[in-house]
């Protein structure tokens, strides 16, 4: 018998992406329900300006964060190096997103400013504290 293992073997506690895929699916569900409830709250007292508030704001923070967490586990395979370079590109990228997104609705007037920066700011919380409890109470093989 080698030592070798083959894919069919491995147990899927062996997978050192696994912390990462469920800190991605906690994020999603947490952003979800930060969605709609910030939706049904905001939509009841602003109305759609309220709506539209919700939804840039939880594309905004939330989205954000997910991409963050999606290019690290879709780098998770290479070396170290294309990892910090996807994850540091992306952290330019959401820079000047964000920054495009602002200039562009600052004048506007279809969503309410508050909704959006506490939906942010919610979403925000949300997806960073699901994901961190995903990964922190992931099941992972330490000794192969």
């Amino acid at each position: 018998m080698t030592d070798s293992t083959t894919s069919e073997e491995l147990s899927p506690y062996d997978d050192h992406r696994r912390p990462l895929k469920r800190a991605l699916r906690l994020g999603v569900i947490g952003l979800i329900v930060v969605t709609i409830a910030s939706l049904s709250i905001w939509g009841g007292v602003r109305g759609v300006p309220g709506i539209w508030g919700v939804l840039v704001g939880a594309a905004i923070g939330g989205g954000f964060v997910l991409f963050t967490a999606a290019s690290v586990l879709v780098t998770a395979r290479t070396t170290p190096s294309t990892t910090m370079a996807v994850v540091l590109g992306g952290w330019l990228l959401k820079v000047v997103i964000l920054i495009m997104v602002l200039l562009l609705i600052k004048d506007l007037e279809f969503y309410d400013t508050m909704a959006l920066f506490v939906t942010v700011l919610l979403a925000l919380a949300v997806t960073l504290g699901t994901e961190v409890w995903g990964v922190v109470t992931s099941n992972v093989t330490y000794v192969s």
